[in-house]
């Protein structure tokens, strides 16, 4: 098992980075009326352009085929980012591999990396939405094995050389050449991982860096993935990278205020997903617990930038994400919180971080 200071040691060692994901949340005008979906994707490129000029290290999109998430395709939504921001790294968070065609995913992902001059990157994940299965005709039932097949292949196009692959949901390919290449000769891939050991060690054994979703509950019952991603990449023989972490935040001026902007909208999400998957309404209670002492990172600058440091110590992560648009908030308090995040809660962990070595 790796010690809470060699986690710490890990993540000084190699840096931390600090990106901001969405999911291109619907969010609300000043007098309370939801957007269209064509203003929401505008709206989460002006976050992204402004994500850039104050130093922010990421942003992840996200895609989900839901009412509610203006984001069905990401790396299209990023291509338009990546010609109005300068060093920014443009990521998915996530693409779901396994109702979509591996070929495509890494064509279309070279693409935003030649228009980004080489700041792409991409998330592969399962989707703990399933909404994209029906619509692109694919079975709930092969949920394991499309995602597992089209890894494998995704894993040999990033190679940039002529595959040969055969497996049982898509058509073989024999010494097939895809293009475009990359500058690099290297897409940055990336597997987001929820809470399944089974995908932890998926993701070792192909030596690709590991992202972990931590939505609820203290980041700390992590740290288990953390030590089964390095012993699985130690016995597989491959590359234990630095691990990744996202979960969901606000961040204003002070405490109270976060709380009351966030609160409302994030229930309105919460409740939405929470009524399909037999969960029982949020309670205000359990929200201020969560704040307190899990995986939402809602408050002042300061108050974020003290849980943000503490998280990244205890896993001994290399970057953490903020989801920073849960549910239909107003539009104006998804800037300012993106503004406040780079502006002054990155600079505070980074100081945080220093002082603590």
């Amino acid at each position: 098992m790796v010690s809470e200071q060699e986690r710490a040691e890990m993540a000084d060692s190699v840096g931390t980075a600090f990106g901001l994901d969405t999911f291109g949340d619907i969010p609300v005008d000043d007098s309370g009326a939801p957007v269209t979906a064509a203003a929401a994707i505008r709206q989460v490129v002006d976050e992204a352009v402004l994500a850039d000029q104050i130093g922010v290290d990421a942003i992840a999109l996200g895609e989900h085929h839901r009412p509610e998430f203006s984001i069905s395709t990401p790396e299209t939504v990023l291509a338009g980012i990546a010609t109005k921001t300068s060093n920014i790294k443009l990521g998915s968070g996530v693409t779901v591999l396994s109702s979509d065609d591996p070929v495509r995913v890494f064509q279309r992902f070279a693409t935003v990396d030649a228009l980004s001059n080489g700041r792409a990157e991409v998330i592969l994940g399962r989707g703990s939405f399933t909404e994209s299965f029906p619509l692109f005709g694919y079975d709930l039932a092969d949920y394991d094995k499309l995602f597992e097949e089209k890894l494998q292949l995704f894993v040999q196009l990033l190679d940039e050389k002529p595959v040969t692959w055969e497996g049982t949901v898509r058509a073989a390919l024999d010494n097939a050449d895809v293009y475009p290449k990359t500058e690099s000769g290297r897409l940055t891939t990336w597997v987001g991982v929820g809470g399944s050991p089974q995908s932890v060690v998926r993701t070792a054994y192909y030596g690709l860096p590991l992202m972990l979703a931590i939505i609820g509950g203290s980041p700390e019952r992590f740290a288990p993935y953390v030590d089964l991603y390095q012993r699985a990449a130690q016995e597989f023989g491959t590359v234990a990278h630095p691990v990744g972490m996202h979960s969901p935040g606000f961040v204003a001026e002070t405490d109270e205020q976060a709380k009351e902007i966030y609160y409302a909208p994030y229930k309105v999400m919460r409740d939405r997903i929470g009524a399909l998957r037999g969960w029982p309404p949020l309670k205000r209670e359990e929200f201020e617990s969560e704040v307190l002492h899990g995986s939402m990172y809602v408050g002042s600058p300061e108050t974020v930038a003290k849980r943000i440091a503490a998280a990244v110590q205890a896993l001994g992560v290399a970057r953490f994400d903020l989801i920073y648009s849960g549910g239909p908030l107003p539009a104006s308090a998804r800037m300012k919180a993106v503004e406040l995040y780079g502006t002054k809660v990155v600079p505070l962990v980074r100081e945080i971080l220093a002082e603590s070595k």
